[in-house]
């Protein structure tokens, strides 16, 4: 077989939501691999919240799309930290951060800081954010182009962000609302998909050698991009309808299910 591109979304697909790596998608992920496969990880998680799961898949060569598509990595192990980062796009925060916290003072902000952490408002509660967190005031968060902010309320839900987006309008950014109530932006016209175009390229994979798998709104482009986009069982409706089919939920194996025709 042809070597093919897969790229993989992590949280409720590769991991379960409490984190767990269940042992029939590790071993399908390993399979398809070594079958001289692309493995490319396409996540909404930080350079720092990624690294561990690379480890955990046992990943040391290749690519990896993180923060939503703001950031590419390639990884190599000669390197320091196991990767070189090898594309990021920044936008400039204040307009869209602005407009966010005047319709929704309360909720919690972070403004991303590639492969350290983020300056955030307020902190974050314990093992939510991966990475440092550095207490700034506003115009800290909002002096210099970031490649993500991230919205967090605990106490909502993912429908809440929805109508708050609605309801406000923003405009020069992307977004994607969360499982929870998550709310990231990165700047216009970035996504998964268009990072995983500029992998697939650089990799010289054919289009119809693509596979995509993901669970959540951040992963419509990345489903829509590829030959085969599977979404994962309990994936909102919308999700559903940009993938070419549905396999079982990450508790059930079902990426391991829909790997292994490549494996």
């Amino acid at each position: 077989m042809e070597p093919h591109l897969v790229a993989l979304d992590v949280d409720g697909t590769i991991l379960t939501h409490a984190g767990e790596l269940r042992p029939a998608t590790r071993d399908a992920i390993r399979a398809v691999a070594d079958a001289g496969h692309h493995i490319v990880i396409s996540t909404g998680r930080s350079v720092v919240a990624t690294t561990p799961v690379l480890e955990l898949l046992g990943l040391s060569h290749g690519w990896a799309v993180c923060s939503n598509g703001a950031v590419t990595l390639e990884l190599d192990p000669a390197e320091p930290q196991g990767y070189r980062i090898a594309d990021t796009v920044t936008f400039d925060p204040r307009e869209a951060l602005t407009l966010v916290m005047r319709h929704a003072p309360h909720i919690l902000v972070a403004v991303e800081q590639v492969g350290v952490g983020f300056k955030v408002a307020r902190p974050y509660p314990e093992g939510v954010l991966q990475g440092e967190q550095v207490v700034v005031p506003f115009e800290q968060l909002v002096d210099g182009p970031t490649t993500r902010v991230t919205f967090h309320d605990p106490d909502a839900a993912s429908e809440d962000f929805l109508e708050l987006v609605e309801r406000i309008g923003l405009h020069g950014v992307s977004y994607a609302v969360g499982y929870t109530a998550w709310l990231d932006l990165a700047p216009e016209g970035v996504s998964k998909g268009s990072a995983l175009e500029l992998v697939r390229r650089r990799l010289g994979v054919e289009p119809h050698r693509t596979f995509a798998a993901g669970d959540q709104r951040n992963d419509l482009e990345m489903l829509r991009w590829a030959a085969r986009g599977v979404a994962m069982g309990g994936a909102p409706p919308e999700v559903v309808a940009a993938a070419d089919e549905t396999t079982g939920s990450v508790d059930e194996d079902g990426l391991a299910h829909a790997l292994r025709p490549l494996g």
